[in-house]
């Protein structure tokens, strides 16, 4: 299916809800010579109707990293309408991604900057018996986990910190402080209904540095497995160095669940007059260059 002569002269954004198993690829951002997930979805569109369009995730998720609800922007020459391109695109994409929803955005609109909370899960099985349907989803602990004091833990994370300690270095990022407005830790029955079998940790913040999530998952194993105190995570914000913390937990475990996005932005610029690009304008900038945004 091509679009290549069904085309409006203008520019026109659309707004994806992605969703994929990370298994099998080298993260979100395109890699030469690796599967990506942006690079799946660009040849997707490319696809679909001939375009040679680099799209924009709101997050740049890790290798193995999977996603419920990423979101995703392109500009497109097309003026098919979203419904018909969340089929067409679900028709191309391969079986461990879908596009969950697609809307129509103003021009102006920027999924990284549009992105004011971010939601993520890190599930751990700590179960007596391996996963075997899931095992590409969760982190294997061969160790009862104690998640009352995971849980007492994370409540030091709540607020706004400089999260230096929580960032695998080295790091292009000027500033380190990002706020987390909840961080819970519970247990959660198996995907195969065995109950408590398995911990999860659910975390909200404004954004992320580059691995914060596992690596704050990996410090709160430790004192899950009785090798540090709840209260050992102050000592571990307030130190700003890496080593302070625990270990990097493995990727599989972790999966984006949702973003909420502040489009107040966007209608503002596009009353402002300032986003109308005339017919011949190129797709928004941003789409030329590699998605840079944290996790």
């Amino acid at each position: 299916m091509t679009d290549t002569a069904d085309t409006i002269g203008s520019p026109r954004t659309i707004r994806l809800t992605l969703a994929y198993e990370g298994t099998r690829y080298a993260g979100w951002q395109r890699q030469p010579g690796q599967a990506t997930v942006q690079g799946a979805l660009a040849e997707a569109i490319r696809g679909v109707t001939g375009e040679t369009i680099v799209p924009r995730g709101s997050s740049r998720t890790d290798s193995g990293v999977h996603a419920l609800g990423q979101v995703v922007a392109f500009t497109t020459m097309s003026s098919l309408e979203p419904r018909v391109w969340v089929r067409a695109l679900n028709a191309k994409l391969p079986s461990d991604i879908t596009v969950v929803e697609g809307v129509a955005a103003p021009n102006s609109f920027d999924p990284v900057r549009a992105a004011v909370r971010k939601r993520y899960r890190y599930r751990i099985h700590d179960a007596p018996w391996r996963p075997v349907l899931q095992r590409n989803l969760v982190w294997r602990s061969k160790s009862r986990l104690d998640a009352s004091a995971m849980q007492a833990a994370a409540a030091e994370l709540v607020g706004e910190h400089d999260f230096t300690s929580f960032e695998t270095v080295p790091s292009t990022r000027r500033s380190k402080v990002r706020t987390i407005h909840a961080a819970e830790v519970f247990r959660h029955s198996g995907y195969d209904d065995a109950a408590d079998a398995e911990v999860w940790l659910e975390v909200v913040g404004n954004g992320f540095l580059y691995n914060m999530v596992r690596i704050i998952t990996g410090s709160l194993v430790m004192v899950g497995s009785g090798k540090r105190k709840p209260e050992w995570i102050r000592e571990v914000i307030a130190a700003r160095s890496r080593p302070a913390a625990g270990p990097t937990a493995p990727p599989q475990g972790l999966v984006l669940v949702s973003i909420d996005l502040d489009l107040s932005l966007d209608l503002n610029l596009d009353l402002s007059g300032s986003n109308s690009p005339p017919s011949a304008n190129p797709a928004p900038a941003w789409q030329e260059f590699p998605n840079s945004s944290e996790n």
